[in-house]
């Protein structure tokens, strides 16, 4: 009862009127401009500024209404993040944890400031008991820093020598595991980058690696143990050494399985994500399919990592040939209810595969079984070729491949004037825009297309383009989740596709 009375009297001196949060109930009321730019904002209405201004008011971002509007609407959202639901079945029990020891160090935090002393203490005495059952070391740390301080005014020895031995212990796990951050976030840092930038990544990378398994040797952090799992990936998939990297995902995945405690759903999709680049790079579609089928029963659809998981299964079928298994997984992934709010660039590149697919799958029919995706029309190659495909600086890739895919259907088509302006387009963007290591096999696969407009798309006139392939032979498919490496099927194979629709 005392806790309490010295919470209420906190509440009462500073209670506001009223706590503007998004609820179920809240938004019922279809008639508010909250809850319009609410279900506009969520279901992808919107792609800037500008675009919500004029539907909510038909006036600029700078209108003073928008500006109020959206400045009120985001301190709602704020307040509306103390109350996320983290008790729903797909919650682990760490991500419960987690989430609800640092939401509950924050009421901590505001009870010492506002001397309700007594309640704070007792808060941060339950939080610490639950961070120490999942290992939370931040927050081990934290609660155990201030229960000491409470220990020491209180004159209680054993509770004081409790929390510094906690404190000591868990600063030392803390350092290690903000070590373990550090190193891998260095080798995120450079690593998704493109190719000429990389510089002496290789090198550091084993060094990294080797001091994060040391950190795991003597840190029992479930933190560095994934940290240290992430970077020995990233290095073998560097390195093209596929088979061992296989083995480091299993390793991480055994170590989740083993230590229930500290699962993570993100962490094993992450894994298993790992493992579908593995079987892409090998070419091995049927274990790749296998690890598939245990990922999607595992994990609900619809979260970003699933989304990025599918494109990997997309692009595993796609580059071995499994054209049917590749309409099936891209008609389950843009019938997903959550498609239209995944990212611009995402959606694009889902738009190039539904491309893609419809060329492989035209002559025999199979194409007319291709779902749109919500709100967009069925794909119609009439249509597609007509469209300004420009996707700026760091989408360029994205760029080049639509209009390599226009050419082809364009050629299929016999428009051949049409095509040799695209194909100029793609010759200056080799000569000017594209970086010519970045960029390389793209840039081969362009003088390849050269080559077949020199020929007047005739293949008993096609010549010199030995080189072109030989020069793709050479520098072979890789593709790590840097946008210029990105292949909706292997350069090699998709010219021989074209060559394959000559005939």
């Amino acid at each position: 009862m005392k806790n309490l009375l010295e919470i209420a009297g906190v509440v009462t001196k500073k209670k506001v009127k009223k706590i503007e949060i998004f609820d179920e109930y809240s938004l019922r009321n279809k008639g508010s401009k909250f809850n319009e730019f609410y279900e506009d904002l969520t279901s992808g209405e919107y792609k800037n500024d500008r675009d919500a201004s004029s539907k909510l008011y038909g006036c600029t971002p700078k209108d003073a209404r928008y500006r109020q509007l959206k400045s009120r609407f985001r301190k709602r959202l704020l307040n509306t993040l103390f109350f996320l639901d983290v008790n729903k079945p797909s919650a682990s029990n760490y991500d419960r944890a987690h989430f609800t020891c640092h939401k509950e160090w924050t009421l901590v935090k505001i009870l010492l400031d506002n001397d309700a002393h007594s309640s704070a203490m007792g808060l941060a005495r339950s939080i610490l008991t639950t961070a120490q059952k999942f290992r939370i070391s931040e927050i081990i740390v934290n609660c155990s820093r201030i229960l000491r301080e409470d220990a020491a005014l209180n004159g209680n020895n054993k509770d004081f020598e409790l929390y510094d031995n906690l404190l000591k212990n868990y600063s030392v796990i803390l350092s290690a595991e903000m070590r373990s951050e550090e190193l891998y976030q260095r080798v995120v840092m450079d690593y998704y980058q493109p190719v000429h930038k990389d510089n002496d990544l290789e090198e550091r990378i084993d060094t990294y690696s080797t001091t994060l398994l040391s950190l795991s040797e003597i840190n029992d952090s479930p933190l560095v143990f994934y940290n240290m799992f992430l970077v020995w990936s990233m290095r073998f998939e560097m390195k093209r050494e596929y088979t061992a990297l296989l083995e480091v995902c299993e390793r991480a995945g055994n170590y989740i399985k083993d230590h229930p405690k500290f699962y993570q759903e993100e962490r094993l999709i992450e894994f298993y994500t790992k493992e579908m680049s593995a079987y892409l790079h090998l070419g091995n579609y049927t274990k790749g399919q296998i690890n598939a089928e245990k990922c999607l029963k595992q994990f609900p659809e619809g979260s970003r990592p699933w989304f990025t998981f599918m494109e990997y299964y997309l692009l595993l079928a796609l580059h071995t040939n499994h054209h049917i298994q590749a309409l099936a997984i891209y008609n389950q992934t843009v019938a997903n209810k959550k498609f239209v709010k995944q990212d611009a660039n995402t959606r694009e590149r889902w738009k190039l595969f539904e491309a893609v697919i419809y060329f492989l799958l035209q002559r025999s029919g199979l194409s007319k079984r291709i779902i749109a995706p919500k709100r967009q029309a069925t794909f119609q190659p009439e249509k597609f070729v007509e469209k300004d495909h420009n996707y700026g600086s760091d989408q360029k890739i994205l760029t080049v491949f639509m209009l390599i895919m226009q050419v082809f259907f364009l050629v299929v088509k016999k428009q051949y004037n049409r095509s040799d302006e695209l194909i100029n387009q793609l010759q200056n963007m080799a000569n000017r825009n594209l970086h010519k290591d970045e960029y390389y096999r793209p840039i081969q696969f362009i003088r390849l297309l050269l080559q077949i407009r020199k020929a007047s798309y005739q293949l008993e006139e096609l010549r010199n383009t030995e080189k072109y392939l030989e020069n793709l032979v050479k520098h072979p498919f890789s593709y790590r989740g840097i946008a210029s490496q990105f292949e909706p099927l292997p350069l090699e194979k998709l010219w021989q596709e074209f060559l394959d629709h000559l005939d």
